[in-house]
């Protein structure tokens, strides 16, 4: 698969040293950056007429037509906690895979692929909030720009 190739290449530092490298799409919510994994991104699509679910998870914003069938659409401010603002043009839903289930998830705008060399990405929590610590896989540093790398398997679970 191209994507597979893409994602896994190495950078180079010098002439003897190669360090793992992926590929993330980064995005915004609020004046936050944000990513995931490029291989968990499978599209991303201007804002489309959302269905409200009754008695959905707090979170959900509702459902869309995905090519046929329906998506679950995360609003991803309120799922992890951030002050809502409204969305404007630039928004966008991300379609994510995680592990068989297909889920859009709301963000303010894309702003690209970044390549970040995995040992540049710290695991560390740095979250005073248990609760919104298991979101987070740890943060990326691009040449001094902090991206923080969600954890999309606990984004996703409605628990």
């Amino acid at each position: 698969m191209a994507n597979d190739q893409i994602a896994n290449k190495n950078v180079a530092i010098d002439d003897d040293e190669q360090v793992a490298a992926m590929q993330i799409v980064a995005f915004k919510l609020r004046d936050e950056e944000y990513g995931v994994n490029i291989f968990q991104v499978q599209d991303i699509n201007g804002m489309s007429d959302i269905t409200r679910v009754p008695f959905a998870a707090s979170f959900i914003k509702g459902v869309i037509n995905q090519r046929g069938s329906v998506m679950p659409v995360i609003d991803l401010k309120k799922r992890l906690g951030i002050e809502e603002t409204p969305y404007s043009n630039a928004a966008r839903i991300v379609t994510v895979i995680v592990g068989d289930l297909q889920v859009g998830m709301l963000v303010d705008a894309v702003t690209e692929v970044l390549t970040i060399r995995s040992k540049l990405v710290d695991p560390k929590k740095t979250v005073s909030d248990r609760a919104m610590e298991k979101f987070l896989s740890g943060i990326g540093n691009i040449d001094g720009r902090l991206v923080t790398m969600l954890n999309l398997e606990e984004i996703v679970n409605a628990n």
